[in-house]
């Protein structure tokens, strides 16, 4: 049987349905990048961080 070309293999994403195979498949290149997690924000041990929380505080309470 041939491909359909319904395009849904070429969205790029997890997990597609394939109208040829009548079934879900996993995208093995989409599934295979890792994605990092980076922290953002302020947290202890930074230099700045009391100046930083001080700030914030004072513009809570001026509310």
């Amino acid at each position: 049987m041939e491909c359909f070309n319904c395009g849904n293999c070429k969205t790029g994403s997890a997990a597609y349905y394939c109208l040829m195979k009548d079934d879900f498949v996993l995208n093995q290149e989409a599934t295979s990048q890792v994605i990092e997690k980076t922290r953002a924000g302020w947290k202890k041990g930074h230099p700045k961080y009391e100046v930083q929380r001080r700030k914030s505080r004072k513009e809570v309470e001026a509310y």
